[in-house]
């Protein structure tokens, strides 16, 4: 399952893709739509912004709009930043790998043949699907 933060994190891009490029949205508004925590919101715009798919505003006409067309940005990028890996275990991350400590050997062990499949079926949906794919 994916965290609270990257399924709001998802529904605020998708909200920003859906307004008028470049023109700032108020963080409290995007939070009354989607029903999101202010506070939660704008951690986690804070962190897409750091990561280059935000852009801000400050004053009173101020807010976040996207950094790059919706069709550029994939929701890989969007789900790594917020969430971490998307392997539903270590030893199968393509970017975050690292051994398990109870397997003896990958090549042989069944859970890591079935969650490579996991792990690619999830990735093949994540790359080939951008903001503007689910608008």
């Amino acid at each position: 399952m994916i965290s609270k933060r990257t399924k709001y994190g998802l529904k605020a891009m998708v909200y920003l893709a859906q307004h008028e490029p470049e023109i700032p949205i108020q963080i409290s508004r995007i939070s009354k739509e989607k029903n999101i925590s202010r506070k939660f919101l704008e951690s986690i715009l804070l962190t897409l912004k750091k990561n280059g798919y935000l852009r801000s505003k400050k004053g009173k006409y101020g807010g976040y709009y996207l950094a790059k067309d919706p069709k550029e940005i994939k929701l890989s990028w969007i789900i790594r930043v917020l969430e971490g890996p998307i392997a539903p275990v270590p030893c199968v991350s393509l970017n975050y790998y690292e051994p398990c400590e109870d397997c003896r050997d990958e090549n042989t062990c069944e859970i890591y043949r079935l969650m490579i499949k996991v792990r690619d079926a999830n990735l093949s949906v994540y790359e080939n699907q951008s903001l503007a794919d689910i608008i």
